[in-house]
């Protein structure tokens, strides 16, 4: 499966079961229209833009483009990459219906499709090889023996050390967990949050 340098950004959660069987990539979400209310997912999408790059992949109907065009106002263009897919016309098995425009999708795009759109955007796609974000990722077990989940604390630990990073305050620990692998080594957060002693929790 090929991997993605750069973090891919979606529309919703479809989008992205269907692309992660056709790349090893970091994938977000926009939760479709709730990116244009949401001040701290803005503020983290730049962040981690300027960190690894983003590649903005949304449906080709007309909500998609309006996502699209959020984003290039949110993100600085050096930092951006756009994927587009094709208008093909149909309806997702897991729909009763079409969509409003009758087009398909990300999820209702074959493979071979997706990795052409990401080839057409300059998507940097690795060799194999190690690169700076490889390695052991940061797992549920490290944030358990953090105090981060699974503690009686831990909703507490976790809201500090969210403010700490400037990370959005509503992130659950799968999010946190997923944000925190974009954005660092497991070797830099380890390091991180022993400079983030237990004491600085709020109670």
């Amino acid at each position: 499966m090929p991997k993605v340098n750069e973090v891919i950004l979606v529309e919703g959660r479809y989008d992205k079961n269907t692309l992660k069987q056709v790349v090893d990539a970091d994938i977000l979400e926009t939760s479709g229209f709730g990116i244009f209310h949401d001040k701290q997912k803005q503020k983290l999408l730049r962040r981690i833009a300027e960190r690894r790059g983003l590649v903005v992949l949304t449906d080709s109907d007309g909500a998609g483009f309006v996502i699209r065009n959020f984003i290039r106002s949110c993100v600085p263009p050096q930092y951006l990459k756009q994927a587009y897919i094709p208008d093909l016309y149909g309806k997702e098995r897991r729909k009763s219906s079409p969509s409003k425009e009758g087009k398909l999708g990300v999820e209702g795009m074959r493979p071979e499709v997706l990795l052409d759109a990401l080839r057409r955007a300059g998507v940097e796609f690795c060799d194999g090889q190690a690169d700076p974000q490889s390695g052991v990722p940061i797992t549920k077990a490290d944030l358990y023996a953090l105090g981060l989940s699974g503690r009686e604390d831990s909703k507490a630990r976790r809201a500090a050390l969210l403010k700490e990073l400037d990370l959005p305050e509503r992130l659950t620990a799968d999010g946190l967990l997923e944000i925190l692998n974009v954005l660092m080594s497991r070797e830099d957060f380890l390091r991180r949050f022993q400079a983030f002693p237990p004491d600085r929790v709020e109670e």
